[in-house]
């Protein structure tokens, strides 16, 4: 476009062409193809394939395959607990084509999590947890598989949203997801989200492939959380309190008449009768809506405060049975470990 504007040196209009700096853009796609490679050269070493099942497959027992990512240098392998499933016979195959036999040390459904640890190596390529807190919308992220053995296969995007939660293979919530754009190839499960930093910021654990290719990672702080525990207990250690339920609706006049504010609560349809929610004197039909001095507004609510600080702690809680508020006290025993741990 020309901006005409009146010259008042000539004395009439004279066109002046808006100036426009040309955008050399190669210079950034360059950057960005160099801290990809830099990435996958560092961390790709580190990533592995994870073969479950008989060495020598058989009609009645049949193998898997994922990913997974080799975090210190004496074996130590995270992967995603649903590659591992109940597998006795597990193996590792690095970037160089060398399989060894692994371990199982613990595995956790709930957040999608198993920690290996690899037979009789030592020195292993690892890479390291970073802090995913530290982590902003937009970022730069690479997904890293090894469903060949091979090579690394190597997809990159950004970081699309954060704290976001998905169902486990449990039935419990997986908090503090990261959501990318980073496409995951088949096999790539278990893999690690990883930054422009190589530093394993996730554990890549889902796809939902109907919905462009958004792609989930149970964050790296998680990941540390869940290893400690394995580590020090072979599990994850949880409050139980022997119930089953659902989200359910308060009716507004029961609030009212209770005197609560919540809308939602959860709802017991299920009691053990010599678990601590029977001993305590719960029935089914009652509606948690408070454990502990939190706010319940539902199912989700009620298992993310049995965490392992409630084991052995009489709690206070309120429930509303039949529209009256009533307060009991209750006693979490420790949940016992999952299967296979």
């Amino acid at each position: 476009m020309l901006d005409f504007t009146s010259d008042l040196s000539g004395g009439g209009l004279s066109p002046r062409p808006v100036p426009s700096t040309p955008v050399d853009d190669q210079h950034l796609l360059d950057a960005y193809s160099n801290a990809v490679i830099g990435v996958t050269e560092r961390v790709g070493p580190a990533v592995v394939r994870v073969e479950t099942g008989p060495k020598v497959p058989n009609g009645r027992e049949r193998g898997g395959l994922g990913s997974g990512i080799v975090i210190s240098p004496d074996g130590l392998v995270l992967t995603n607990s649903h590659v591992v499933g109940a597998s006795k016979e597990i193996r590792l195959r690095d970037i160089e084509g060398n399989v060894g036999d692994a371990r199982v040390l613990g595995v956790d459904p709930d957040t999608d999590l198993a920690l290996l640890r690899a037979n009789g190596v030592r020195d292993l390529r690892y890479a390291s947890l970073g802090n995913s807190k530290g982590l902003r919308r937009g970022q730069l992220v690479i997904a890293i598989g090894n469903p060949l053995g091979f090579e690394s296969t190597v997809t990159a995007g950004v970081v699309s949203a954060l704290g976001r939660s998905i169902r486990s293979v449990s039935g419990r919530t997986i908090e503090d997801v990261i959501q990318t754009d980073a496409a995951l190839n088949a096999g790539n499960s278990g893999g690690p989200l990883v930054s422009s930093n190589s530093e394993v910021i996730g554990i890549n654990t889902a796809i939902i492939s109907g919905a462009q290719g958004i792609c989930f990672a149970v964050a790296s702080n998680t990941a540390q959380f869940v290893l400690s525990e394995i580590i020090r207990h072979g599990y994850v250690r949880r409050a139980y309190i022997g119930v089953a339920g659902q989200t359910a609706p308060i009716p507004r006049r029961h609030a009212v008449l209770a005197g609560v504010e919540n809308k939602m609560g959860a709802l017991l349809a299920q009691i053990e009768p010599d678990g601590p929610a029977g001993k305590a004197g719960l029935l089914p039909g009652d509606v948690v809506i408070r454990l502990d001095g939190v706010e319940i507004n539902g199912v989700d609510d009620l298992i993310r405060v049995l965490d392992r600080d409630r084991i052995g702690r009489r709690l206070a809680m309120d429930v509303l049975r039949l529209g009256r508020l009533r307060a009991i006290d209750i006693d979490p025993v420790e949940r016992k470990p999952a299967r296979g741990t």
